[in-house]
Order: structure tokens, then C-alpha cells, then sequence
């Protein structure tokens, strides 16, 4: 993991980049557990097959998912569905943003306000996949406001695929998060095209 120091972001926001799910739902998996085992709870925002995959991996993480979905403490939501709550003519919109996951974040936390809250998100990667690239950049940009006024801890995911000879926009998107997690390439090698490693920029003394 890098951190980022001079990221433009005042919560922690991490990314992963994957190269296939299992590596994703180590990750996740690690996040999501180690909150609600503290009693933070978690809010899911994934594709249909990856919200069945976290929910797998948080029960082997000895979670009881049904109880934790029952009581509120994991809530479980359609990137797709979730996109089309604050997107606008394939753009999202700031004031629908807010509204609708500030309010995702405010109903968890609802009687409870001071518990931090854990958030994992892929809604980014679906437009990414989409071609909607400017679209996905917007939404970190939106995340990272949001937490000036609501407290969460944040992991985005992508699919390191997204970013084949694409290193500007994969600096570009490390930049927007405190903690950078790098796909691991098996054997440790480095196929041709991919991206540079992440360095974070030094800031001016």
C-alpha cells in the first residue's frame, strides 16, 4: 500500500486495483470485517455478482451477514440502480450526489452519528467500464467533498484492465485517494503496457 499525503481528499479514501476478483474480495473482505467486527457499520455499493461474492467472503470472515443486513449494519446496494439515482445525461450532478449518498450515509448511521461508518463503492469502475471515464473521475471528486460534511471511510475499485497504456489517467485517479492498494502482478512480473507504479508527488518545501 502507498499513502498518499498529498491526496485531495479529508477522509481516508483508498482504491484497490485488481486484476481479478479474488484479489478484490482479499481486500474487502479485510475492510468491511475488520469494521463491523468494531461495530462499524458497513454500506456496500457493487454489482449483483461482486455484492454475492463480499457477502461469501464476509461469512468466512465469521460475519453473520443476515444478522447484519437485519439490523442495519450492512446495507447492501446496486452500483447500477445507484448511478441512476444522481447521474443526468450520462453526467453526475453534485446536489443529486448529496442527496442521494449523503442520505444512503446518514440513514445507516441514523442513531448513532459519532460511529464511523465503512464504505466500498464500485460504482466508479462501472462507468469506467462504460467508456465514462471524465463521469467516474467526477464521482471521486464528489466523494471527497461529500466528506467535508459526512464521516466515512472510503475503498473504490478498478480493474487494472481499465488502465492499459493509460498511466496519466491512473496517476490521475491515485491522486484523488489517501491510500493507494496496486494490483499485484503474478510471478512479480510486469506485463508491456502496464501502468508505472504509483509515487506520490513531493510537495513543494
Amino acid at each position: 500500500m502507498v499513502t498518499n499525503e498529498n491526496a485531495r481528499t479529508p477522509c481516508h479514501h483508498a482504491v484497490q486495483f485488481y486484476g481479478d476478483d479474488a484479489e478484490l474480495l482479499e481486500r474487502v473482505g479485510t475492510f468491511l470485517s475488520e469494521g463491523l467486527a468494531a461495530g462499524q457499520p458497513a454500506i456496500v455499493i457493487a454489482t449483483p455478482a461482486h455484492r454475492a461474492a463480499i457477502e461469501r467472503t464476509l461469512e468466512a470472515h465469521l460475519i453473520d451477514v443476515p444478522a447484519a443486513r437485519r439490523l442495519g449494519d450492512l446495507v447492501m446496494l446496486d452500483a447500477e440502480e445507484t448511478l441512476g439515482t444522481f447521474m443526468v445525461e450520462h453526467a453526475p450532478v453534485g446536489s443529486l450526489f448529496r442527496r442521494s449518498i449523503g442520505g444512503i450515509i446518514e440513514q445507516t448511521l441514523r442513531g448513532r452519528e459519532r460511529t464511523p461508518v465503512r464504505a466500498y463503492g464500485e460504482i466508479v469502475d462501472v462507468l469506467w467500464k462504460q467508456g465514462k471515464t471524465e463521469a467516474a473521475i467526477r464521482v471521486e471528486v464528489l466523494w471527497n467533498n461529500l466528506a467535508e460534511s459526512h464521516a466515512f471511510s472510503l475503498l473504490c475499485g478498478y480493474s487494472i484492465g481499465n488502465f492499459y497504456k493509460e498511466n496519466d489517467k491512473y496517476r490521475q485517479i491515485c491522486d484523488l485517494h489517501s491510500h493507494v492498494h496496486e494490483h499485484t502482478h503474478p510471478r512479480g512480473d510486469t506485463p508491456a503496457g502496464a501502468v508505472v507504479p504509483f509515487t506520490p508527488r513531493v510537495a513543494p518545501a
